[in-house]
Parts: structure tokens; C-alpha cells; sequence
């Protein structure tokens, strides 16, 4: 295998995948790990549950990598057809590995079960391949060459595919490339200004080397900012990285990745906050429908209380009050009042010290009712964050005006 060349990609099989009914999120697990080995996958392709299309795909993706690893298809129904399709595809035969039925019988028997009949079919593999061990399910994991390809096959199940990737695929992996620096990459949050301007900005005022990248990412209502390029270039990346910070400042959200879930990361933030600074928290909503307390509450926010209430519910200091000594709560948040095709509402954070009110116009694009939502919950929780850190409420947005 030539070394300084080597191709590897992803194949992920299952018509929940190819149909959009699940996201593939073993996919993009595996890319971003290995990225962060220095190793950069070439390709990501998804197949069906078809087995002349496996056999097909097999036989031709073979041809034009290095190392593929397949992920799904190893369970024990009729429809997982991998280790059927790597066998056909290899002009081979499958054969009973009884090692591996010993393992199944050995998982049910801990659970006090007797193993299916059906199960049988996980320990048929290709006469050529070798076993990959799951310590945590049945699924029997195998690599083996077609074309002079080298294949692992993973089951779908996220736990067991990470498992068998990080203890056995990956280091073999690492053993088949060059030493490679690893790449280094920086991102960071941003509200309230455009894709193109940030760039506009950026590239404006920055002398950036051709072995560093930006990259932009929308992700409505948010922007997200990343500075990609070799550790060797570590010293550079910072002095930029501060320099794009600095650019950004006013429409800065945070820097990092704080959770897995992209639409949770400033809920994870402003959850923390909260819970560093002792303080609980009521969330009174409209058209938001909830989201803003469902997204404090899947972040362990110390919630105390959430309501949906009606149209044009009159935001008096006495109502909010009320809530704040009802509930016990620190803090109430209110997104309420919408008027004018629900474009304008008013934003209310309340305190037995203070009533902050803003009547706010949103001037961006009308987006579907799930949009719409995050783009409500966004502006409140960067307000409360806001808030709490003690710098202006309402910060630079190009799509909010504040009425006065």
C-alpha cells in the first residue's frame, strides 16, 4: 500500500440512511476523529439495503481506495446484508465461525436469555475475513481485502461502531499512513451579522497563509467561524485566531464546540452560566412554543419553571413578579406580545431588582415554523446571556431592530 497516497472513505449502508429517516452521525463521528488524527477521509458514500447495489458498490469502491470502512448491515435480519454482499463481491463463500457463536451465546446467557436462532447469521462471515472483536454486542465486526482494497466492516450501532473503531480499527489505520502532523482547527460562534460580511471583514484585514484556511458555516440564526491548518503553524493560528476574535467581537457568541448538538450550544452555555452563578430561572414563551425551556432543560439548566401562554398576554411588572416569587426563580424570561405577522414582540427579563423590556422587530426573511423557532430562542437566550455577563441586552444584529 503506497503510504503517501492512501484513499480512505466511508460507506455507510441502510435505507434509514439513504431515505433520510435517521441522520448518519457515525459518519461524521469518524470523520472529525480521524481529522484529528491527521488523517483526512477522501469520500463518504450511503448504499441501500440492496445487495446487487452492495455487491456493485463494493466491487467498484474497492478499485479506488485504499481502506474502506463499511458500517452497518451486520445484524441478524434479513435486511442486513454486508457480510453476504463483501462474500459475493470477493467471489467467496460464507462460512460459520463458531468463536464468535460461543460470544453471542455468552452475551445472552449473562442477560439470563437463550440466544435466538436468528443470531446465527452474525457469525456467517467471508471465508478470507478476520474477526474483529465487539465487546460490547453481537455484531460481529470483520476486515478483508477485495482488489486489494482493505475493508472493515462495523455494526451500525453507534456505541459498538465507536468502540470497535477506537480500539481496533483506528490503530491499525495509523499504521498504514505516513507520520502525519495533525491538523488544528478553531471555531467559534457568531449572531447577527451575514456569512459574506464576516468574510468581506476577514479577508480585508487579515494576511493569511495559503496553508490556512477559514471556513464559514451557516447555521440559521447563527454563523459558524473555523481556522483550519497544520500544527506546525500553531504560533500563526493563534495570532490570527485572536486577531478574527477581535473582528467578530461584537457579534461573538462563543468559541468552541460545547456539546455534540449543534442547536444546544448556547443553551449549554448560558446553562452554565446560571449554574455558576447560582441563579434559577422561569422561561414564559409564545410562539416559541417551548423551545427556549426545552433547550435550558436537555442542558441541565437549574429551570424552575416554563409556560406557554396566549397571544398578546400584557407583559406587566406585576405578572412576571408574580412568577419570580410564585416559582422561587431568580430570573424570568419572557418572549411574548407578538404582533405584526408575529415580525415584532417583546423580550422581557425580569428580576425582583429590575424589569427589562424590549419591543423587538426581526427583519430577516420569513423562515418555516421550525426556523422561525430557533431564530426566537437564539436572540432570548443570547439576551439572557447577555445579561448575566453584564454587557448590552440587545446586541449588533443586522436582522433585529430595537422600537423604541
Amino acid at each position: 500500500m503506497n503510504k503517501k497516497m492512501i484513499k480512505i472513505e466511508m460507506l455507510s449502508t441502510g435505507d434509514e440512511i439513504l431515505y433520510g429517516q435517521i441522520i448518519d452521525t457515525n459518519a461524521a463521528w469518524l470523520s472529525q476523529l480521524l481529522f484529528q488524527e491527521g488523517i483526512l477521509m477522501t469520500a463518504r458514500h450511503t448504499v441501500g439495503d440492496d445487495l446487487t447495489q452492495l455487491i456493485c458498490t463494493l466491487k467498484q469502491h474497492s478499485l479506488d481506495n485504499d481502506i474502506i470502512i463499511v458500517n452497518g448491515g451486520l445484524g441478524p435480519t434479513s435486511d442486513d446484508l454486508s457480510a453476504q454482499a463483501a462474500a459475493l463481491a470477493n467471489h467467496e463463500s460464507l462460512i460459520l465461525h463458531q468463536e464468535w457463536v460461543y460470544k453471542i451465546e455468552q452475551y445472552f446467557s449473562n442477560r439470563g436469555k437463550t440466544m435466538p436462532p436468528s443470531n446465527i447469521k452474525q457469525a456467517m462471515l467471508p471465508q478470507s475475513a478476520t474477526l474483529i472483536d465487539n465487546p460490547i454486542g453481537t455484531a460481529c465486526g470483520f476486515k478483508m481485502q477485495i482488489n486489494q482494497c482493505l475493508l472493515y466492516f462495523t455494526p451500525g450501532v453507534p456505541s459498538e461502531f465507536k468502540e470497535m473503531v477506537k480500539t481496533s480499527i483506528l490503530p491499525e489505520i495509523k499504521l498504514s499512513f505516513p507520520t502525519l502532523e495533525k491538523k488544528l482547527c478553531y471555531r467559534l460562534m457568531t449572531m447577527g451579522q451575514t456569512e459574506s460580511d464576516l468574510a468581506t471583514q476577514i479577508d480585508s484585514k487579515l494576511n493569511i497563509p495559503t496553508d490556512i484556511v477559514v471556513g464559514y458555516r451557516a447555521a440559521m440564526p447563527m454563523i459558524e467561524l473555523k481556522l483550519t491548518g497544520p500544527e506546525l503553524q500553531k504560533n500563526k493560528m493563534d495570532e490570527l485566531w485572536q486577531q478574527i476574535k477581535s473582528i467578530v467581537a461584537n457579534n461573538f457568541l462563543y468559541e468552541g464546540v460545547l456539546t455534540q448538538h449543534g442547536d444546544l450550544g448556547l443553551a449549554m452555555l448560558v446553562s452554565r452560566i446560571l449554574l455558576e452563578k447560582d441563579q434559577t430561572i422561569a422561561v414564559i414563551e409564545q410562539q416559541s412554543a417551548g423551545v427556549i425551556a426545552h433547550q435550558l432543560f436537555e442542558c441541565e439548566a437549574p429551570l424552575v419553571k416554563s409556560e406557554i401562554v396566549p397571544l398578546f398576554l400584557e407583559e406587566s411588572k406585576a405578572y412576571f413578579l408574580d412568577i419570580l416569587t410564585k416559582y422561587r426563580a431568580d430570573i424570568v424570561l419572557g418572549l411574548v406580545n407578538f404582533r405584526e405577522r408575529n415580525t415584532e414582540f417583546t423580550l422581557i427579563i425580569a428580576t425582583s431588582q429590575q424589569f427589562l423590556k424590549f419591543n423587538l422587530r426581526y427583519t430577516g426573511r420569513q423562515q418555516n415554523r421550525h426556523i422561525t423557532q430557533k431564530i426566537l430562542c437564539a436572540i432570548a437566550l443570547d439576551a439572557l446571556r447577555r445579561y448575566l455577563e453584564n454587557i448590552p441586552i440587545i446586541g449588533t444584529n443586522v436582522w433585529l431592530d430595537l422600537i423604541e
